[in-house]
């Protein structure tokens, strides 16, 4: 009876892990077989005579031993193999030399240390089976949006908790720059990847990525969801601002009302979890030029140059327009760019530039091409506009060194000097 209930034992130890862990009975019953199959065929150099039986609903664990009856004069060299006549008549007096006997096998048998090895075994090819689960599980979630509670906060990273209890990391990185969250409180992600080293599944989360706005969009908006209207493109400064590109397959439809909802009421909801980002709806098209037009709200353009051959695009826009173009710290030619494709390069319309006014392009000899490029970048795509323009904007939003913007407006300044002189 004692040989029973360490039976017994062994197994509900494993059911209740199984339960912990949400591993199916099936993988535990073969995880059980496959540690017993090697406990054997490490103590007896095969485990092909064996037949093991596990009922993990009852508790039940039973191992049998075939061996073949010889003679009595037979030498028996591996008794795990062979039983003698003789011995097979203790077990049943109808045995004869050639058949096979069966014997149970308990697990005292094995020895209490082999016995505890087992459950070290056991214990550790769960926890692997815990980890391919937890992977397996997750890296079919890339992608998609899921919910954790926060259970840690750290420096750089936020370590939250599913409804399994497993471990989700929001690194600092991914997060908005104005987030702020306490322990306990719930927080929405993307599942940004699922990396695995050493078989040790880490799940990164993504509040940052164009693909958790792209989701938002999908919970919130039902023509989205529907498939009556679709996402054609995402560019986003988390936290900033966004432009989202939508088309309708229905004429009927207006995708961007659709988004945008009675009086802002459906996109309200998005902003609010993307802690207030200014998110600008436009309608997408295949025509290249216009694209870039609409992608430059609420600028209004005059014209453009496309150069498809370097995915470029110049832009001429009325002086008041520039700003507009250019947006708060360039986001929003940074996000135009982003969303068409195309480097797009801001210029005053030729009209509005007075005749004793000198482009750039003209001082490429004194000054560096890509210096010209940072300054075309913020409109300045002229002599004077550059010096009618704030230092400290130009150092700023150019992203240039004070040096090289001193440099600059020298060089421009002794220009017109010189003019004058003459």
């Amino acid at each position: 009876m004692a040989k029973k209930k360490e039976t017994i034992s062994l197994i509900d130890t494993f059911s209740e892990f199984n339960e912990l862990k949400n591993i199916d009975k099936t993988t535990l019953i073969s995880v059980l077989e496959e540690s017993f199959r090697s406990v054997i065929s490490r103590m007896y150099g095969t485990d092909e005579n064996y037949d093991i039986i596990i009922n993990p609903d009852k508790g039940d664990l039973e191992i049998w031993r075939n061996r073949t009856i010889v003679e009595d004069d037979t030498e028996i060299e591996d008794p795990n193999l062979y039983i003698s006549l003789t011995e097979a008549h203790k077990i049943d007096n109808d045995f004869e030399v050639g058949e096979e006997v069966t014997d149970e096998v308990y697990l005292d048998h094995f020895g209490r240390r082999t016995i505890l090895n087992l459950r070290q075994t056991l214990a550790s090819k769960i926890l692997e089976l815990e980890k391919d689960n937890l992977y397996n599980t997750y890296i079919e979630k890339v992608g998609q949006i899921v919910s954790g509670e926060v259970y840690q906060i750290w420096k750089k990273e936020l370590l939250l908790l599913d409804d399994d209890h497993n471990e989700l990391i929001l690194p600092k990185t991914e997060q908005i720059p104005r987030d702020f969250f306490r322990k306990g409180e719930h927080v929405r992600a993307v599942v940004a990847r699922v990396e695995n080293i050493n078989n040790n599944p880490k799940i990164i989360l993504s509040r940052t990525s164009p693909v958790f706005l792209e989701r938002l969009f999908e919970m919130e908006i039902p023509e989205i969801n529907d498939g009556l209207i679709t996402i054609k493109g995402i560019a986003r400064i988390p936290g900033e601002r966004a432009k989202v590109a939508v088309e309708a397959y229905d004429d009927r439809i207006d995708p961007v009302g659709a988004c945008v909802g009675m009086k802002g009421f459906r996109i309200h909801s998005i902003v609010r979890e993307l802690r207030n980002e200014n998110i600008d709806v436009i309608n997408y098209t295949a025509n290249t030029n216009l694209y870039i037009q609409r992608a430059l709200s609420p600028a209004r353009v005059n014209s453009i140059v496309i150069k498809e051959e370097e995915q470029r695009a110049e832009v001429f826009l009325h002086p008041e327009e520039v700003s507009l173009a250019i947006g708060r710290g360039g986001a929003n030619i940074k996000l135009a760019s982003m969303l068409t494709g195309y480097t797009i390069e801001v210029f005053r319309d030729i009209e509005d530039v007075n005749e004793e006014d000198i482009y750039l392009d003209e001082f490429r000899d004194e000054i560096d091409d890509w210096v010209i490029d940072q300054l075309k970048k913020i409109g300045c795509s002229t002599a004077k506009n550059v010096l009618a323009t704030d230092r400290e904007r130009l150092i700023k939003e150019a992203d240039l060194e004070e040096v090289t913007v001193d440099e600059i407006l020298k060089i421009l300044k002794s220009e017109f000097e010189d003019e004058s002189e003459e």
